[in-house]
């Protein structure tokens, strides 16, 4: 059977030798590290005592909740509240996100140091306040590094979504799967990528449908789950019977039109499997993976131990940092092939897309 929890031991080792040298040369924390992706209670909110380590945290849009990339974020502070004995915030910004340079600002003002930002549209807000806070460490996930304290946590999600696609692709009865994106961007085209290659490399045959909820620019796409049941409802009608969806919360609308469809859907970010309601658990075959948890807690754990910003962290599948999971064993019986792909993608023999 596939790991949930993805090479510990080989992720740990890594986790060591990396926040080992960012203690020696200054450089970013980070790397992988054995962290479960579910929350398991409720961070708290409360202010932070004097000479505690003080971790703050701003969500993206669709905030704490959306069980999947921000609940992901959040398992990794609440493991730094249980491990490390921090004291942790966490804001979630307007459902515009019109608002993230002020959540970070008010963190800082807080006391909070460091501070993460999850998601990408917050890079120009964090160059701002990281400029205006020097004494403060930054990170961002699913971004560079934009200033000496700022850490960027950046994902290989084209290599996990590879895998998605081929899982798709041997899977699939009617020769047909979907793609929906939450919002039409870089980063969600990267899954977009790492899935089509995935799929027309094991069965060129499959017919692949893609939809985006939202052009670059409106993040509305992430909290949609309207706009995600109606694109996935159409695929299915069309004759999809598999959908990989990274739409964020909007991935709930997807899974809904999986059911009365009868048909699968493939999640992203957590294993969803394990977070979604429980009528919509069948229709999930598996989830890729993406281990924002591990990123975050291993970041808080690194500036603890003295590193500073500067550089970033990428994690891929040679570190375990993206995968899928293997809740309800529908993959099992395809272990071979999926291992196969990830160790061509791992030696390079496979160079996987980031566009597609």
């Amino acid at each position: 059977m596939l790991s949930k929890r993805f090479g510990r031991m080989a992720v740990g080792a890594f986790a060591g030798a990396m926040l080992m040298a960012a203690a020696a040369c200054g450089g970013s924390g980070g790397g992988g590290t054995t962290s479960s992706a579910q929350p398991s209670g409720a961070a708290s909110s409360e202010a932070p005592k004097s000479g505690a380590l003080k971790v703050g945290l701003a969500f993206d849009v669709g905030g704490r909740g959306d069980k999947s990339f921000n609940d992901s974020a959040y398992a990794g502070l609440e493991k730094a509240q249980k491990d490390l004995g921090a004291e942790v915030k966490d804001l979630s910004p307007k459902a515009d996100g019109s608002d993230r340079g002020a959540l970070l600002q008010q963190l800082a003002d807080a006391g909070y140091n460091p501070i993460v930002a999850v998601g990408f549209a917050y890079g120009d807000d964090v160059k701002k306040v990281a400029a205006e806070y020097p004494e403060v460490q930054f990170a961002i996930v699913d971004s560079a590094s934009n200033a000496p304290n700022v850490t960027g946590l950046q994902f290989a999600e084209e290599q996990g979504s590879y895998l998605a696609g081929v899982v798709a692709a041997l899977k699939t009865k009617t020769n047909h799967v979907g793609f929906v994106g939450g919002v039409e961007t870089d980063l969600i085209k990267k899954f977009e990528a790492g899935f089509l290659a995935g799929v027309k490399a094991t069965n060129p045959k499959v017919k692949i449908d893609t939809k985006y909820l939202t052009p670059d620019g409106d993040f509305s796409g992430f909290k949609a789950p309207d706009k995600g049941k109606v694109a996935a409802d159409k695929m299915y009608q069309d004759g999809a019977d598999i959908v990989y969806h990274a739409a964020g919360d909007s991935g709930q609308g997807v899974f809904q039109a999986a059911a009365a469809a009868k048909k699968k859907a493939i999640g992203v970010d957590s294993d969803q499997r394990q977070t979604v309601d429980a009528a919509l658990q069948p229709v999930i075959m598996t989830s890729m993976l993406k281990r924002v948890d591990v990123g975050v807690f291993e970041y808080i754990k690194a500036f603890q131990g003295g590193a500073k910003g500067g550089s970033n962290t990428i994690y891929d599948l040679k570190v375990d940092g993206v995968g899928l999971a293997t809740t309800g064993g529908e993959i099992d019986d395809i272990k071979d092939k999926i291992d196969a792909a990830k160790q061509k993608i791992i030696s390079g023999e496979i160079q996987v897309p980031t566009k597609p």
